[in-house]
């Protein structure tokens, strides 16, 4: 019996397997998961030496096996080690790369779409003219402070048909493209009428001008206005202000009325202002000269005056608005372009212009419109803080000359705006970021780039931006960002005889291969094909994207600037025109990559009820961004 129960014990011992595991192994359900099962896998494993421990993994191919074995892994675990062997040689990769958290700026963005350029006829008109203004009836010493101090020998072909007009005593509404000598168009038969007059003291030099407009003290004004004033430059609202309030002044010896950037001013809706000074003047000097450029109200029996393609000299009457011509006429010499950008790029899109424009070539001065003082002011930290770095104005560093951001926007003081006007007039290379209150009447001299970094809310208004550079016969050049969205604004300005072509996001991009501060981690260095230099200038956007998230995450401040810009944004996206509504709608925009393009990593909490629940309460309310 013994015999009989060692030999039953030997062939159990034969039938159970060995190993401690055994019994887990013999417990695990059929719908266990992966990683469960490598799991145990692992524990009921000997102890492996060295050899074996480089078998494990993956340091050494899948074959070699214990000498013998005729167990076949399985399906599970039998590419385990190759696995393996991929992620580990990816972590060893970028152990000597620096850490950066990255941005998916090129995921999820919407297709760019192709342009089919619409054929424009664009319309010219011929600047100057082989006129002197010695050819005209002018006072000698007139015509010397032009040539002399001015600079200024042949007329312009608005000045050659308006100042023969003026000079007659008629009024007139000029109507011609920027930058082509309006200005001069009626300031020299101005003097010419002023010097005329007799009897004279001195000639000429009791001809006294005098400026009132906001942010200056009435006090001064009103000491000036006392001493004399013969020419009186003034905004509407002040001139009101002292029509009501100054005793001293008077208006019974005037004899001109010019009215500058007449469309504009009853657009921003001083039409009951003008009607004031209107008044004011017509109870004391009913009789005047009136002139009114792109102006709509009544004159009399004015002279129409329009500088343009196949136009005549003058007209009997003024074209009223249906009859106003329907295309704008810009430089000759100015280059359009458009780029189509997704919201997620358009920061760094933007950051690598300025950066290929104002950093590494010489000798340009770009201005950027906005459409809030609050993007003013967000861009002008976060582009000193990121594209102006410190090493970069080292004496020593054989770098590019350091970059020169200014700001101009209708919450800045009148000492501020004029500091900074005549700063970004004299320097030689900067970057001007404004609103649409430097988009008429200035004129800040050798602008070569003109950005819209919003889109303006007309073509009229588009017109007068790109009129800051390519003034009286120079070069320039302007740049106007859209999303794929917005396509179909071309095709407005094409009605409008505006004719752009198309620049490339990549080209754009392409300009933070010039500096190495956002090198990527990638070797893509060496490689010369079209496919690794695209992807080497995708990891140097999303370094730059990275540096932009960082800076504006790097105290609440910062980040509650970025948020304010971001809803200053939205609202001036609601106020659009109903005619644009189609092209520029608020639900079209994709918040997230909205607020990617201000540095923030994620939406605020509440924009979309903002941006959303506004429409309605601001539906009539006008489109103020200056």
């Amino acid at each position: 019996m013994q015999k009989k129960r060692k030999a039953q014990k030997r062939k159990a011992a034969q039938l159970t397997p060995k190993g401690p595991s055994a019994k887990k192994v013999a417990h695990i359900p059929e719908n266990t998961s992966d990683h469960v099962h490598q799991t145990l896998q692992h524990d009921r494993a000997p102890k492996l030496t060295t050899k074996d421990k480089d078998i494990s993994k993956g340091t050494l191919p899948v074959s070699a096996r214990k000498p013998g074995s005729t167990e076949k892994p399985s399906s599970k675990s039998e590419g385990t080690p190759e696995l393996h062997k991929k992620s580990q040689q990816e972590d060893r990769k970028g152990e000597d790369r620096p850490f950066i958290k990255t941005s998916s700026l090129f995921k999820n963005n919407p297709d760019i779409p192709d342009i089919h350029k619409p054929a424009v006829t664009q319309l010219k008109e011929t600047m100057f003219t082989s006129d002197s203004f010695a050819d005209l009836e002018l006072h000698p010493h007139l015509v010397s402070t032009l040539n002399n101090v001015l600079k200024v020998t042949s007329m312009t072909s608005v000045q050659k048909r308006t100042i023969p007009v003026l000079l007659a005593g008629r009024d007139a509404v000029v109507r011609s493209q920027t930058g082509s000598g309006k200005t001069l168009a009626y300031g020299i038969p101005l003097v010419q009428s002023l010097q005329a007059i007799q009897p004279k003291i001195k000639p000429f030099t009791w001809i006294v001008p005098g400026v009132l407009m906001g942010g200056e003290k009435r006090k001064s004004e009103k000491a000036r206005l006392r001493k004399g004033i013969n020419i009186l430059i003034a905004t509407p609202g002040r001139l009101v202000d002292h029509i009501n309030n100054t005793l001293s002044i008077a208006f019974s010896a005037v004899r001109w009325l010019v009215l500058d950037e007449a469309d504009r001013t009853l657009d921003l809706g001083f039409e009951k202002d003008l009607t004031v000074i209107l008044n004011a003047i017509n109870t004391t000097s009913p009789c005047r000269q009136n002139v009114l450029l792109l102006a709509g109200i009544s004159v009399r029996d004015p002279v129409s005056i329009h500088v343009g393609e196949g136009t005549e000299e003058c007209a009997a009457a003024v074209p009223q608005a249906s009859g106003i011509p329907h295309g704008f006429a810009v430089p000759e010499k100015l280059k359009q372009y458009m780029v189509l950008v997704p919201s997620k790029l358009r920061l760094v899109c933007l950051g690598a212009f300025i950066l290929g424009k104002a950093k590494f070539e010489k000798g340009h001065k770009l201005i950027v419109f906005l459409s809030s003082c609050e993007a003013v002011e967000f861009l002008l930290a976060l582009f000193t803080t990121v594209l102006c770095k410190e090493e970069d104005l080292s004496p020593s560093s054989s770098q590019p000359a350091p970059l020169l951001f200014y700001q101009l926007h209708g919450n800045m003081m009148q000492e501020e705006r004029m500091e900074v006007f005549k700063e970004f007039s004299q320097c030689k290379t900067g970057i001007l970021l404004c609103t649409d209150v430097a988009a008429r009447g200035l004129d800040l001299p050798q602008v070569t780039w003109i950005v819209q970094y919003n889109p303006p809310a007309s073509p009229a208004e588009y017109v007068h931006r790109v009129g800051r550079t390519a003034r009286i016969g120079a070069q320039g050049s302007s740049l106007l960002f859209l999303t794929p969205s917005e396509t179909a604004y071309i095709n407005v300005l094409a009605d409008h005889n505006i004719s752009m072509s198309e620049m490339k996001v990549q080209d754009i991009l392409a300009n933070l291969m010039l500096d190495d501060q956002f090198k990527g981690r990638g070797k893509w260095g060496n490689k010369k094909s079209a496919g690794a230099i695209e992807q080497e200038v995708r990891e140097r956007a999303t370094v730059l994207q990275t540096e932009f998230e960082n800076a504006v995450h790097a105290n609440k401040n910062s980040v509650q600037s970025a948020k304010k810009a971001l809803q200053s944004f939205l609202r001036a996206y609601t106020t659009y025109p109903a005619g644009l509504k189609r092209i520029f709608h608020i639900r079209s925009l994709h918040l997230g990559h909205a607020a990617k393009s201000f540095g923030l990593r994620d939406a605020p909490q509440g924009l979309s009820i903002a941006a959303g629940g506004s429409q309605k309460s601001r539906k009539d309310a006008p489109r103020k961004t200056w």
